[in-house]
């Protein structure tokens, strides 16, 4: 998705080039590079953020299994060049849904926080019962913890 016209720093578009190019493929254990390392996540479907790489990447890593006919429609800059809000869609359960990430980069153009936010109820419940499915048992990684082995 073009953002020429949008006031983002070279930084931050350089990473929503790459987060695109990653998105593609699903290969969210890339994210590193792309990530602060003050990361925060903000889910939809749950009060309390969660912190730090490997919470973030086990997310989205499965939000995109949950995900069919998933695409971005729009994109919005904050007129500070920090932020951005992306516009998609998907389906879920055969729910269909809207919603948007907005991220917030540092002067580095890394990630500092990704909130998600999303619409009907419906939808948000569709995707919110099948997360919990899958991502049930990573309540330590979720909370910003090591797992235990």
């Amino acid at each position: 998705m073009e953002i020429d016209d949008q006031p983002l720093s070279d930084a931050a578009r350089r990473t929503l080039a790459t987060w695109h190019r990653l998105l593609e493929r699903n290969a969210m254990e890339e994210l590193d590079p792309l990530l602060s390392d003050r990361i925060v996540f903000r889910s939809p479907v749950a009060h309390t953020p969660y912190p730090g790489r490997d919470a973030i990447k086990l997310v989205l890593k499965t939000v995109n299994t949950v995900f069919q006919n998933f695409r971005y429609h729009r994109t919005f800059a904050s007129t500070d060049g920090s932020s951005v809000v992306l516009e998609f869609s998907a389906e879920v359960d055969g729910k269909a849904l809207k919603g948007i990430d907005m991220l917030r980069f540092d002067e580095e153009g890394k990630i500092v926080e990704f909130e998600v936010m999303v619409r009907p109820m419906s939808g948000l419940q569709a995707l919110g019962a099948a997360m919990g499915e899958r991502l049930g048992a990573a309540r330590e990684t979720l909370a910003g913890k090591a797992p235990r082995h």
